[in-house]
């Protein structure tokens, strides 16, 4: 049945495909470090700093990688993706008196780059498998592979908690990187060759992006992901623990069900902001939604510092605000892909990724030393602030869309 599809199907397929198992490892290897080095005794900014080679090779990896795709094509960048991920899952897979600090940093480095090598691939490969005309198209195919990418990354958070519970650390990612490297030989075997290559040798001077449109989202788009991380990354696991004494399988569970439905949100955007019209959003769509979401933090921030029915007001509150941001989310992956242009998409793609990753670098270290030093309300009023800030960027963004053809060069 498969070999009967469409060919740009069967490639959709399969990049997704790559993109969810890669997903779940991602998001089970982060929940399991946050709670197994908690476990351990270290502190929220202590673990917040196993984290931050993680975020900072993303940046350079969507950087370069983008530049690297356009000149290898994208499924060799995706495969590499692939092959990184399963060294860091096997490094981080022996005995424990070899597991050092260097070493864990050193692996969380190599799965940063995996990841973003890999996501960029993904999200890439989609402008070349749609026309330039089908943009409504586009959104709901870039809309369901984010959103099915954050339900499965969901997913691992709640994988890592109970693997950690049921097989302990080290078994945990062995176990992964055997199911990596199956997805891997399938993936060499079928995944078209020159993907998303560009015609021309793209030139390492044409890194940043000369798009005013892309610089802008990708500025918009640092401060989203750094309001998210600020809270998400490390305060929260840790306050849950902590504070409210959750176990493992509570904490992984809460934050799975959260990026579940945050995901499930994000598939469902365009239907959300666009509906039957299907309206191609613009400004008035990212600005409006990163107001709101701005809105809902300061709500939250507030009930947290007052301490309100505490439980209550933290999962109501997270779960509103993740509806809203899988929004602004779900509009910013869209257009990235609708700006970019179409000759070499994977370069304006990783530029405005390098930004993404930087909010969350930005994000995860001010996690674990605001989180120390205030608390997690705290934490939630720097995401305010943060997405007050988005709001603002966003109203330079270009009202309409334009086609390809209708574009001043930039």
């Amino acid at each position: 049945m498969f070999n009967t599809l469409p060919t740009s199907l069967k490639q959709y397929l399969l990049v997704t495909f790559n993109y969810w198992n890669f997903t779940i490892t991602d998001g089970a290897l982060r929940m399991l470090v946050v709670l197994y080095f908690h476990q351990l005794g270290y502190s929220a900014f202590a673990i917040a700093m196993l984290f931050l080679f993680y975020e900072f090779f993303g940046v350079v990896t969507n950087l370069l990688g983008g530049w690297l795709g356009a000149r290898i094509g994208l499924n060799h960048t995706m495969n590499i993706g692939l092959a990184m991920q399963i060294v860091a899952l096997l490094a981080l897979g022996l005995p424990s008196q070899y597991l050092s600090i260097p070493l864990v940093m050193a692996a969380q480095a190599l799965s940063g780059i995996a990841k973003d090598l890999n996501k960029m691939s993904a999200k890439s490969s989609i402008k070349a498998l749609v026309q330039s005309e089908q943009q409504h198209s586009l959104y709901k195919w870039v809309a369901l592979l984010t959103g099915s990418k954050n339900a499965l990354k969901g997913f691992g958070f709640f994988l890592g908690g109970a693997l950690l519970k049921l097989l302990g650390f080290q078994l945990s990612m062995l176990a992964m990187a055997g199911v990596l490297a199956l997805v891997l030989m399938l993936s060499l075997k079928l995944l078209a060759k020159d993907l998303g290559k560009a015609k021309s040798k793209a030139k390492f001077s044409q890194l940043f992006s000369k798009s005013r449109q892309i610089n802008v989202l990708a500025a918009a788009r640092l401060f989203l992901f750094a309001a998210r991380d600020v809270w998400f990354v490390v305060a929260l696991p840790v306050f849950l623990s902590a504070q409210l004494h959750w176990d493992h399988l509570q904490t992984g569970g809460f934050m799975a069900c959260w990026v579940v439905a945050y995901g499930i949100v994000q598939a469902l955007a365009p239907a959300i902001t666009g509906g039957k019209s299907k309206v191609i959003p613009g400004r008035n769509a990212a600005f409006g939604w990163a107001l709101l979401l701005s809105m809902v933090t300061a709500i939250l921030a507030y009930l947290v510092q007052l301490q309100w029915q505490l439980s209550y007001s933290l999962i109501i509150g997270l779960m509103l605000f993740g509806f809203v941001f899988a929004i602004n989310s779900s509009l910013h992956s869209f257009l990235v892909v609708n700006y970019a242009s179409e000759e070499g998409v994977s370069m304006d793609v990783g530029f405005y990724y390098m930004a993404n990753a930087m909010g969350r670098l930005l994000g995860t270290v001010l996690s674990g030393w605001v989180f120390q030093q205030a608390g997690l309300s705290a934490c939630l009023w720097v995401s305010f602030a943060m997405l007050l800030g988005t709001s603002l960027i966003s109203l330079a963004l270009p009202q309409q869309y334009q086609a390809p053809s209708q574009r001043k060069p930039s």
